[in-house]
């Protein structure tokens, strides 16, 4: 059985037991969180009707909170003497899966 979850405007997949990392969340480590479901499958049959899975919800619980690795932004005009190094790191939300929908 897993599930199609949808947060921070990218789309996961998860099954019962899973740890994702998403984009951060305003909880703390312990809060439990409802994510939206895109699609549903149960082993035998496939729900993507939005209609029916408009009061589904997977449950997950807040590990962690935390800042990814660093993304290095390297800008580079050639033949001009310009260039630009800038890194980013990405606040991150640390989720464990309890339950999905039946």
């Amino acid at each position: 059985m897993y599930a199609i979850v949808a947060t921070g405007g990218k789309q996961y997949k998860v099954a019962k037991g899973d740890v994702i990392d998403v984009e951060k969340l305003d909880a703390q480590p312990g809060d439990k969180v409802e994510l939206d479901v895109l699609l549903l499958n149960d082993g035998s049959a496939t729900i993507v009707d939005p209609a029916s899975l408009q009061d589904k919800k997977v449950t997950a619980e807040v590990v962690d909170q935390f800042k990814g690795e660093k993304v290095l932004v390297f800008k580079l005009k050639k033949r001009k003497r310009y260039h630009r190094t800038k890194g980013h790191r990405q606040n991150l939300t640390k989720l464990q899966v309890v339950e999905i929908p039946a």
